[in-house]
């Protein structure tokens, strides 16, 4: 039987923080069966995760799903390179767009869509610390105005 639906794995909380994301694309992984019961028992890391461009595919890069504890010697190493399944017009306009533009690819997040294992991945720029300071300024401006907001809904000013 199929699961419906989407089913969380792993987030990158930080990519939001270190990155402006521009644009995001859902990519299918190549991964073996070791893998997958792995990441069934909601174990993986995008921490440290990237992806890039080789030889005209895309690669994952320093994704961590850790060895089945059921495994044999048939186990997969946690860190080895995965490759990203993206149709060929979206993997050229991709490889355009990194060669323009200082951007990286950074995965967002990783979840099970239908049974399938998918990464969300966005096209992003780095942001330097002022901009992230901006944002956070900008964050708490905008919940103080709602907090004020809410308080004179319930005449409480």
């Amino acid at each position: 039987m199929k699961e419906k639906g989407r089913k969380a794995i792993a987030t990158n909380r930080k990519a939001r923080h270190n990155y402006a994301i521009l644009d995001t694309y859902e990519a299918g992984v190549a991964l073996v069966g070791t893998e997958v019961k792995s990441l069934r028992d909601g174990k993986a890391s995008l921490v440290d995760a990237f992806a890039t461009v080789d030889n005209g595919e895309i690669w994952l890069r320093g994704l961590h799903i850790p060895e089945y504890g059921n495994g044999s010697w048939t186990n997969h190493a946690p860190r080895r390179t995965r490759k990203l399944l993206l149709h060929r017009k979206e993997i050229d306009g991709l490889i355009g767009k990194i060669r323009d533009g200082n951007l990286t690819l950074v995965p967002l997040s990783m979840y099970f869509n239908d049974g399938k294992v998918k990464v969300e991945l966005a096209l992003a720029r780095g942001k330097q610390d002022h901009d992230k300071r901006h944002d956070l300024a900008k964050r708490d401006a905008e919940r103080e105005v709602t907090r004020e907001l809410g308080r004179r809904v319930k005449g409480m000013r």
